[in-house]
């Protein structure tokens, strides 16, 4: 889908081919475009479209160029309007002076948050003015999502060493709910990186175009995107901070784990103690020797019997008072 903003010549799309673009179109936005909507585009704006597979690549050659009197930036943004659910998807910027193109592949909410923006605030009507909206758009919808993540993880937290979660009697129960606290952590850690991934790629894109540009961008977007370039610094760090949250968490869990794995054994490595003595006086009287004393003893055979029991019951007795269970 192609959407042109500012269009304000009803006979633009009419017009022929190579018509030059009317002075009022300052923004050209491609939503998953069709090959035709991509041609109309490279003619009518003399710039080359790049492909999916283009804006995806993550060296910095491709994602940040100039081409003439054009940039060509990409990064990845955050796709999907469910922080919990989000996913990244890869959107491109061909930044001229007169007019911007924009690239993408899903929906977004910063880019719609920044087409009602552009109805209201006469400020960013240029595309410079809308470039800068957008990525201070998806600066604070990172900073939103860096929020919530932080609320989840002070959550998991809490359920980590606030409900002791190895300490339930039941140990299926125990391990489900390890099980689940283990995957949480993941999926917190996973958006997490996802988050990282478009700061760090709005923070190049601001510092390239604010370099490059610097001749024909106006003092108020110069500040602009220097500010955008502040905030991902901050922001960065505060992403960090999280992401050490994540592994302590992480290692808390594992940790858990390992303890209660050492407490199965520990019951394993007291039963099989405990059953050696009993096993031992049994064998000693199961022998078939003729000449046994305790075969002709009239209590003989309770005696062996509370033997056997005592064997058993002194190494739980000293065991316990180890502390051992």
């Amino acid at each position: 889908m192609l959407t042109i903003h500012r269009d304000t010549a009803t006979s633009f799309r009419q017009s022929a081919a190579n018509a030059a673009l009317p002075d009022q179109v300052i923004w050209m936005d491609l939503l998953d475009p069709t090959q035709e909507e991509i041609e109309f585009v490279e003619a009518r704006a003399k710039i080359r479209v790049p492909s999916r597979d283009a804006l995806s690549e993550i060296e910095a050659s491709s994602r940040l160029a100039k081409e003439g009197d054009h940039l060509y930036l990409s990064t990845s943004v955050i796709g999907h309007a469910a922080i919990d659910h989000a996913e990244l998807s890869p959107a491109g910027f061909v930044l001229g002076k007169d007019l911007l193109v924009t690239i993408r592949y899903a929906p977004l909410p910063t880019f719609d948050a920044v087409v009602e923006l552009l109805k209201k605030d006469d400020t960013i009507g240029s595309s410079i003015g809308v470039f800068t909206a957008l990525l201070e758009a998806i600066v604070d919808r990172g900073a939103d999502v860096l929020e919530h993540l932080g609320t989840a993880i002070d959550e998991v937290s809490k359920s980590v060493f606030g409900g002791n979660i190895s300490s339930l009697k039941d140990p299926s129960k125990s391990t489900a709910t390890m099980h689940k606290t283990l995957s949480r952590v993941g999926a917190l850690g996973d958006r997490l990186s996802k988050a990282r991934d478009v700061l760090l790629g709005v923070g190049r894109l601001a510092a390239y175009s604010g370099d490059v540009c610097h001749e024909w961008l106006p003092p108020e977007f110069r500040d602009r995107l220097a500010a955008v370039s502040k905030d991902v610094v901050s922001l960065s760090d505060y992403e960090t901070h999280l992401s050490d949250k994540i592994q302590f968490l992480l290692d808390a869990v594992l940790g858990y784990i390992t303890i209660e794995q050492n407490d199965i054994f520990k019951v394993l490595t007291i039963a099989s103690v405990v059953g050696v003595p009993p096993t031992l006086l049994a064998g000693i009287w199961g022998m078939n020797f003729k000449n046994m004393p305790e075969l002709s003893w009239t209590w003989g055979y309770p005696l062996s019997l509370g033997a056997i029991v005592l064997s058993a019951v002194l190494p739980l007795i000293w065991f316990r008072r180890k502390g051992w269970f």
